[in-house]
This record gives structure tokens, C-alpha cells and sequence, in this order.
């Protein structure tokens, strides 16, 4: 596929041939898709553009694109069409295609009525947290964080944050819609802000994560509620009622509350085939006050993860973990202190020690210039992914009746 940035260019044509939907919503459609130039398989998410609302996801993939990362979804291209009512106009957001999501895979074990495997809950927990801390330190809170919009490559076991159409940049204490997120994965000060416009913090995805990682942990939702009030009193079942010093703090929208009294469950009778290590994650990631939570990149060096740091840790295959889980962005490391950059590279972190006795802050320089060849190793990667990915895509498509192609000029290209 060729990109053309420069507006005094010729128009190069790039022609996008949908196969079918692979996802549907209240938002839109997104399609399996083939571009006929270079038979590389995309996915093309298409919106409908409503005037009554402001649409930042573009705004935001574009932001993401100029500060990419291997756990965040890629933007490859963008552009407009027309809808059968002439009036109609859709964003067509052209992205990397992963084949299956973190819901799709958890349902793949709870069908053997089996649970996902220690390790894989670690690694695939570990990318989403590393994805958030990338977004948190851009001021970007994803405000949707769920395991639908968690896409899974279960052949290199590799986790990509996607759709960002809730996402918007926050500014510290400036109100925000509070109803936002799906309900399994709301925060509990969204929750109690109701439908009003609260202030609040990227930890609204952080105790999101961690519901997700029970998820993983115990094969369903661990807050199933069925409403609003339902939900606080799933949560409360579990974590147990909130002291009345921390719900002043949570109810930043002053709301009358009537909160049933709960004792907290032990959270060993509730997963009871978890180690003590993912425990201290579930407890530190559903933490009531969000000031309290813990930071996306402080949670990826709690000892949950020593696993995963541990040179003689390999796949199920015998394979070993991937070096981009080693390789942080300067945005992430922007959010960490010198003690949890140190203990997340343990081996830079030992030969900064014994050269010269160089400072955590040298640490830091030293991790982010190391991110540039992170990110040209991480696009070597996707790039060789993509190919072997789009080579048996394109296979098992042969089999399908093509529809209509669409022709797109590079000038409306990101």
C-alpha cells in the first residue's frame, strides 16, 4: 500500500474490497477488508457522523498514530463517504486487523469449561495495562475498557487496545460526562455520579482492567449488575461497603446514597485458584477511591507480573516472551517513578547500578532513548506479522464472494 503525504502530489487511488462485517453497533459496522493494490487485509471501522455529538476518535487515533505503540491499535489511513440518504456522512477509520478479541478467546476456554491458562492472563493483563499507561501519558483516558475492545493475535499471544470512541483527553478536575463506560467495567464514581458531569481521572480504566482481569480469573463478569443501583451492590457484595470517609471521596457529585451495609469477601474465596501475587493486583486495581488506585504503569511492576520478568519464563510452546514487553514508551515512563522503572527493566536497572554508580534519573534518559529502537523493532514486527497474517487471511477469504470495491484517493489518507 502507498501513503502520500504531500498535497501537491499526484492522487494515488487505493481500493478497498469488503469481505464481510467482523463487528456491529450502536456506533457502526467494522469490516474485514482487502486492499485489492496490495492484498493486505485491514479493518475499516465506519461511522456514522451525528452532529448532536462530538466525534474525537479520529482526533485522538491521529495522536496515537504520531506516538505509536505495540499494545494500541494502529491507524493506517482515513476518509469519508456518503451513506443512501445523501445527507448521511460516515468516517471510515482504516486499521491494522487483528483476528480475535480478549472476549472471543475467554469464551474459547469457558466453552471447555475451562479457565484461560496463568500465564496468558498475565501476559495479555500486562499489554492492556502497558497500553493504558501509554494513553494515560497522553492525558487520554479510553473510558470504554472492556474485553470487546481488547483485540487478541492468540498465534503471537499479542494484546491491542482498540476503539476509542468514548476516549477524550482529560483535564484535571474538569467535569466530565460520569455516564460513560459499559456497566460490568464502570467505576464506582462513575457509577454514583449518575448522569451528571463529574470530575474524574484516567483510574476510571484502571478499575476497569481490573475488572477485566477478574474476568479472565474467573470466566464471567465479576459485577454482573443489571443497573445502575444493581451494580454499586454487586460490587459492595465483594469488595464490601465503602467507609463513609471513602464514599465522601467517591461521590464527588455530593448524590443522596442509600448503599447496603457488606462485610468484604476474602479475596481468596472468590478466586480461589489465584496466587497470592494476582491477588495484590485485584486488590490494587479495585481500589474505591480512585487517588487510592493504582497507576496503569505502577501496577506493570507489582511483583504479578515477576513471572513475565523471569528470564527462564517461556510460552506453553517453549517459546520465549516477546522483547517488545521490555521496550517502554517515553510516555509510559513520563507517569513512573525511579523505583518502578527500575524494577520494571531489571537488567538495565543492574547495569546502571554498577556503571559508575549512574542515577535513577540516567536510568530514565537511558530507557527513553532505548524507545526508539523499540519502536523500529515493533514496526519491523507488525510489519511481518501483518504479512504473514494477510497471507492466510487472503486464503481462507478466497472462498468468499467479493463485494463492492471502494476507490479512495491518497489525498484524504491520515
Amino acid at each position: 500500500m502507498s501513503e502520500d503525504n504531500n498535497p501537491k502530489s499526484s492522487k494515488k487511488v487505493v481500493t478497498y474490497d469488503a469481505q464481510k462485517i467482523i463487528g456491529q453497533g450502536s456506533f457502526g459496522a467494522v469490516f474485514l477488508t482487502r486492499v485489492v493494490e496490495t492484498d493486505e487485509i485491514v479493518a475499516i471501522k465506519k461511522v456514522l457522523q451525528d452532529r448532536r455529538f462530538k466525534n474525537r476518535e479520529l482526533q485522538i487515533m491521529r495522536q496515537l498514530k504520531k506516538h505509536p505503540h505495540p499494545y494500541v491499535v494502529q491507524l493506517k489511513h482515513y476518509f469519508s463517504s456518503k451513506g443512501s440518504n445523501s445527507e448521511d456522512v460516515y468516517l471510515n477509520l482504516v486499521l491494522e486487523y487483528v483476528p480475535e478479541t480478549l472476549y472471543s478467546v475467554n469464551r474459547y476456554y469457558t466453552k471447555r469449561k475451562e479457565l484461560m491458562p496463568s500465564i496468558f492472563i498475565k501476559i495479555y493483563t500486562y499489554q492492556m495495562l502497558r497500553a493504558l499507561a501509554h494513553i494515560h501519558g497522553m492525558g487520554i483516558a479510553h473510558r470504554d475498557i472492556k474485553p470487546q475492545n481488547l483485540l487478541v493475535d492468540p498465534l503471537r499471544h499479542t494484546l491491542k487496545l482498540c476503539d476509542f470512541g468514548s476516549a477524550k483527553a482529560l483535564v484535571a478536575g474538569e467535569p466530565n460526562v460520569a455516564y460513560i463506560c459499559s456497566r460490568f467495567y464502570r467505576a464506582p464514581e462513575l457509577i454514583i455520579g449518575g448522569n451528571e458531569y463529574i470530575p474524574y481521572s484516567p483510574a476510571i480504566d484502571v478499575w476497569s482492567a481490573g475488572c477485566v482481569l477478574c474476568e479472565l480469573l474467573l470466566g464471567t463478569p465479576i459485577f454482573p449488575g443489571i443497573s445502575a443501583p444493581d451494580q454499586i451492590i454487586e460490587i459492595v457484595k465483594i469488595l464490601g461497603t465503602p467507609s463513609d470517609e471513602d464514599l465522601v471521596k467517591i461521590n464527588v457529585a455530593k448524590n443522596e446514597l442509600k448503599i447496603p451495609r457488606f462485610h468484604a469477601r476474602p479475596l481468596d474465596s472468590v478466586f480461589k485458584n489465584s496466587t497470592p501475587d494476582i491477588l495484590e493486583l485485584v486488590r490494587e486495581t479495585l481500589t474505591y477511591v480512585p487517588s487510592d488506585r493504582v497507576s496503569a504503569i505502577a501496577a506493570c511492576a507489582l511483583s504479578s507480573f515477576d513471572e513475565l520478568r523471569d528470564a527462564n519464563t517461556v510460552l506453553p510452546d517453549g517459546s520465549p516472551l516477546s522483547e517488545l514487553m521490555w521496550q517502554f514508551s517515553a510516555e509510559e515512563l513520563s507517569m513512573a517513578s525511579p523505583e518502578v522503572v527500575a524494577k520494571l527493566c531489571p537488567s538495565q536497572a543492574n547495569a546502571s547500578d554498577s556503571s559508575n554508580g549512574q542515577s535513577s534519573n540516567g536510568l530514565t534518559d537511558m530507557m527513553k532513548a532505548a524507545t526508539i529502537v523499540g519502536r523500529s523493532e515493533a514496526t519491523t514486527a507488525e510489519n511481518s506479522s501483518n504479512s504473514l497474517m494477510v497471507a492466510s487471511t487472503v486464503a481462507a477469504l478466497n472462498n468468499n464472494s467479493p463485494q463492492k470495491a471502494h476507490n479512495v484517493s491518497s489525498s484524504n489518507l491520515a
